[in-house]
């Protein structure tokens, strides 16, 4: 298993943005050590830029990072844990496990958001709110993934807040919102699957250093729970973003790390 962190922050918009870096870098090397491997950074462009065509960023977005990310993921030689960052980096690990395993990939999509807007939909131009849309092949087609995601099987779980157009995605079919994300995905046809976490998925009592905090959220013991129950599922990578956090407030989240790093290390 390897740790790519990726230090993006422009995917964001908000104020707490700009500390993805600091809790990207932090997080990464809580999960070095709490999981015994090496983490490799990979560099990100710290440019800027207005909304373009509705996404902010753009450029970055489309070159430099993109490249970035691309070459770590060349040879992997196992699965992946990438540490974000914006929810925006797991485009290339997503849309790379797509292209190597094929069809049946399933999505496990923890996460307080949905991430189904469009450049066209979101209120804030931040593609992080439109990733999973572009895994699903629709948006922006300098952002759709090529081959895409196949429509019903991603699973949201612990998804709480949703734009107009993420819900009309979901009464389309392309995502699902289950409790029981295993069952979900086996009967989506899904045979193998890729873990992506959100950190907001947790309630913002249990750990405050959130980019985008949304009460109402899960306990830690909840979040653990739902990702030892993949277990039985052949889990082919991971990503943990949208964390803020640093120093000893991350001290709550080994588990966390933990519970992932045993999904990504059973082969």
């Amino acid at each position: 298993m390897l740790i790519n962190a990726v230090p993006q922050w422009q995917g964001a918009i908000g104020p707490r943005a700009s500390g993805l870096v600091d809790g990207c870098l932090e997080l990464s090397e809580l999960a070095g050590h709490v999981l015994g491997r090496p983490v490799r950074h990979v560099r990100q462009d710290p440019a800027t830029s207005g909304v373009v065509d509705g996404v902010a960023h753009r450029a970055v977005l489309t070159g430099a990072n993109r490249a970035a990310q691309l070459a770590a993921l060349e040879a992997p030689g196992g699965p992946v844990l990438t540490i974000g960052g914006d929810c925006g980096v797991e485009l290339i690990p997503i849309g790379v496990a797509r292209f190597r395993h094929g069809a049946g990939l399933g999505v496990a999509w923890l996460d307080a958001h949905a991430d189904l807007n469009t450049a066209e939909s979101s209120p804030s131009g931040a593609f992080h709110g439109m990733v999973l849309r572009s895994l699903l092949g629709e948006g922006d087609a300098s952002f759709a993934a090529s081959p895409a995601l196949e429509p019903g099987r991603v699973a949201l779980f612990g998804a709480r807040v949703f734009d107009p157009a993420e819900r009309e995605a979901l009464t389309r079919g392309l995502a699902v919102r289950t409790e029981d994300v295993p069952a979900t995905l086996r009967a989506a046809g899904a045979d193998r699957v890729y873990l992506h976490l959100d950190l907001d998925v947790l309630d913002p009592a249990e750990f405050g250093g959130l980019n985008h905090p949304e009460p109402g959220g899960l306990t830690i013991s909840r979040l653990i729970e739902a990702l030892d129950g993949l277990s039985e599922m052949d889990v082919v990578g991971a990503g943990i973003t949208e964390c803020v956090g640093t120093g000893a407030q991350l001290s709550v989240l080994e588990p966390v790390v933990a519970a992932v790093g045993r999904l990504l290390m059973r082969a």
